[in-house]
């Protein structure tokens, strides 16, 4: 240990602005990417129980190593090029979808203004970052010179997009009823003194329920994965991808599917304030563990929809998106208007 205190304060020393910009890159990084093999482990543990199977348990205590092997299985393997691909959008696609993954990460607080970035626009920022996932699909399927990859990157960059508005004003509503696009003050704003009462899921249910549902779609989650109907298009538009950018491909996957857990408390749940009321005494006092376990719950959620639902088909889930979702949502936000409007929902009371 003294040898890695040693060795970090030779560079902070020496190569200051280095190791300023190491650390900046692997202090939200690190967290996450353990998060996701955990949260693969988890995935292989709740589906094993639901099929009556064990799942992972040979390598490391109950098979929490598993993971962390198959990802050193997928970095030493070969890197297939196909003959005809373009090389260097191939190598890009992944980290163009990884990249903005990673940087919504942010502005995402576990705390009051407890955030790696307490940006004011965080809620728009977010959405940004969101939106740019869908080009690392659509560059993948297409430098990938292949029909099958081409077919799975259109639909899956289709169901996104659409997906993506119906989130968006989801993401308005809240905006309307707190006032502010600051993470931190949305949160703050669904504080009071009913506790669970005061959270913004019931003037909101339905945007409440529409938002995790797509959510589940942009990820491109059972029932959803159109992008990955390997009975249909062959594993979709990473079908040509394997070794380490396939890898990356999933770590995406799974760190928005994290991102999305953390954000449904968050906009509509209380965050990390406490269901119950504050005269409660230390059970109704706000903290970090609070979000986490709401996070644990949507992410569960999200597990126990792939063992459950079977795949639905592709007009189903754009019907779904366009003459449902959509249509629900335009008329909540004038409803959310209303509310706030006439003081029917108050911020923070």
């Amino acid at each position: 240990m003294n040898y890695i205190i040693d060795a970090y304060q030779f560079c902070a020393s020496h190569f200051p602005t280095l190791t300023m910009a190491i650390g900046l890159l692997l202090f939200p990084l690190l967290p996450v990417i353990i998060a996701v093999a955990m949260y693969v482990w988890w995935e292989r543990k709740v589906i094993g129980w639901m099929h009556v199977r064990v799942g992972p348990n040979k390598i490391g205590p109950f098979g929490l190593l598993q993971t962390f092997a198959d990802v050193f299985k997928l970095l030493l393997k070969e890197v297939v090029y196909p003959a005809r691909a373009n090389k260097a959008l191939f190598v890009l696609a992944p980290l163009w979808a990884l990249v903005p993954a990673f940087a919504a990460w942010a502005v995402v607080p576990i705390g009051s203004h407890v955030a790696w970035s307490d940006a004011n626009a965080g809620l728009l920022f977010l959405l940004a970052m969101t939106s740019m996932g869908v080009y690392g699909i659509i560059i993948a399927g297409w430098a990938s010179n292949s029909r099958y990859a081409m077919l799975g990157a259109m639909r899956s960059a289709a169901q996104v997009v659409s997906y993506e508005i119906a989130m968006g004003f989801s993401l308005v509503s809240v905006l309307i009823l707190a006032g502010s696009l600051n993470l931190s003050d949305i949160v703050n704003a669904q504080a009071g003194s009913k506790g669970a009462l005061d959270w913004f899921f019931l003037p909101l249910l339905p945007m409440f329920v529409i938002y995790f549902v797509s959510g589940i779609a942009e990820t491109n989650r059972l029932p959803f994965d159109m992008a990955e109907g390997e009975s249909e298009i062959v594993a979709g538009f990473h079908v040509e991808y394997s070794g380490a950018p396939f890898a990356v491909f999933f770590l995406t996957e799974y760190a928005n599917m994290i991102l999305v857990s953390f954000m449904v408390p968050l906009l509509f749940l209380g965050g990390w304030l406490s269901p119950f009321p504050v005269s409660w005494g230390w059970i109704g006092a706000p903290g970090w563990w609070w979000l986490f376990a709401k996070m644990f719950v949507f992410a569960t959620a999200y597990l126990w929809l792939r063992a459950t639902f079977p795949r639905y088909r592709y007009d189903q889930i754009m019907r779904l998106g366009w003459k449902v979702f959509i249509p629900i949502t335009l008329a909540w936000v004038f409803v959310a208007g209303c509310m706030k409007y006439f003081g029917w929902v108050v911020a923070g009371a």
